[in-house]
C-alpha cells in the first residue's frame, strides 16, 4: 500500500517545548489547545510518525504534545542513567507531571510508547485519563508467549538486540538498511514510507542515540542495570490497570493474535480494535482510519474521568 496525500501531510503549525526532568531533557512537538493528549513513539521512530495524529486531533480541540523518547536526540539523558522500564516510567511520569501540573491526560502510545504506557497505567494511574496502547500486548501476556516460537521470530530483535556490538554494527551497516528492513517487515505488504523512515535514520545516526534505543533492549532481561531506587515503582507495574484503556493492534500484526487474550489484564473500561490492512506502525498506514478510532475514543472518555492531583501527586 502507498501512502496517500493524507498520511504525507505534515504538521501545520508544530513547535517544540524543552521540559528538564529526573535528568532527562525532554524535546517535544506540540500543537493545539485544548485537554492534553500525550503521543509516545517507539522503535525505530521519531515524534514525528504522529504527523497525521497530531494535525486530526490538534484540529479536534486538543493540545497534542509528541515527546522525543529519552536518549534520542534532542531529548539529552544524563550519561550512565537507567533505561529498564520501571525508568523509564518514571521519566515519562515526570514529564506528565510537568506538562499537566495537578491534572491527569489522555495518554497514546505505540510500541515502546505502549510499554512505558502499561506502566504508567498500572503504577500511576492519577496521571492518565484514558489510554490508547498501540501493537504491543499486556506485559502478563507477552511472559506467557515469550517461549513461543514463532513469537520470538516476530520478535527477533528482542534476543537479537542482547548480542554485544554485532547489532550495532548490523544497524549501522548499508547506510541502515536494517532499519528499512524492520519496517517493511513489520507492515503491511507493500506499504511504503521512504522519507519517514529517512528522518527516523537521522535520529539514530546522532550519536549515542542508537546505543540507547539498544539499551532500552537489554535492560528488559538484565536486571543488573535497573535503578536498584525504583523498587516500589518496579514492583507496582505489575498492578492490574483500572484506567480506561483502548487497545489498537494492526491485524496483520502477529501481535494481534496476543492481544486478543489480554482483557483479563484490565479491571476498568476496556475495548480491542484490530485495525484492517494494517500492521505494526498502524497510526501510519492506515492513519485516517486510526484517527477516526481516537477521536471517537477521545471524545467518550473526555471530562468524566480526568482526575485532579494534590501537591503530593495524590
Amino acid at each position: 500500500m502507498l501512502i496517500t496525500e493524507t498520511m504525507k501531510r505534515s504538521m501545520t503549525s508544530a513547535q517544540q517545548i524543552r521540559i528538564s526532568v529526573h535528568g532527562v531533557d525532554f524535546v517535544c512537538l506540540t500543537q493545539g489547545s485544548g485537554p492534553l493528549v500525550l503521543l509516545v513513539h517507539g522503535f525505530p521512530d521519531i515524534p514525528q510518525s504522529w504527523s497525521a495524529q497530531i494535525d486530526a486531533l490538534s484540529h479536534q480541540g486538543y493540545r497534542v504534545v509528541a515527546p522525543y523518547l529519552p536518549g534520542y536526540l534532542p531529548s539529552r539523558i544524563e550519561r550512565g542513567a537507567y533505561l529498564d522500564k520501571a525508568s523509564l516510567v518514571h521519566y515519562l511520569a515526570g514529564l506528565i507531571e510537568q506538562i499537566s501540573p495537578g491534572e491527569s491526560l489522555h495518554y497514546i502510545g505505540q510500541d515502546w510508547g505502549a510499554i512505558i504506557g502499561y506502566g504508567l497505567c498500572a503504577a500511576r494511574p492519577d496521571l492518565i485519563t484514558s489510554a490508547v496502547l498501540m501493537a504491543v500486548p499486556h506485559p502478563t501476556i507477552v511472559n506467557k508467549y515469550l517461549l513461543s516460537p514463532k513469537h520470538i521470530h516476530r520478535s527477533f530483535h528482542w534476543w537479537f538486540f542482547q548480542q554485544r556490538d554485532l547489532p550495532e554494527q548490523a544497524l549501522t551497516a548499508d547506510d541502515m538498511t536494517f532499519i528499512d528492513y524492520l519496517w517493511s517487515y513489520w507492515t503491511s505488504e507493500g506499504y511504503k514510507d521512504e522519507e519517514h523512515i529517512r528522518q527516523v535514520k537521522q535520529c539514530l545516526k546522532q550519536p549515542g542515540v542508537l546505543s540507547t534505543a539498544l539499551a532500552y533492549y537489554r535492560a528488559m532481561f538484565d536486571p543488573d542495570v535497573a535503578n536498584p531506587s525504583l523498587s516500589t515503582l518496579r514492583n507496582s507495574l505489575s498492578n492490574s490497570i483500572s484506567v480506561p484503556t483502548l487497545a489498537l493492534c494492526g491485524a496483520d500484526d502477529l501481535r494481534a493474535e496476543l492481544m486478543r487474550e489480554q482483557a483479563d489484564c484490565f479491571v476498568g473500561e476496556y475495548h480491542y480494535i484490530e485495525v484492517l490492512e494494517a500492521g505494526h506502525f498502524l497510526h501510519r498506514e492506515q492513519s485516517d482510519q486510526v484517527n477516526k478510532i481516537l477521536i471517537n475514543w477521545l471524545g467518550s472518555t473526555a471530562g468524566s474521568n480526568q482526575k485532579k492531583r494534590g501537591a503530593d501527586g495524590s
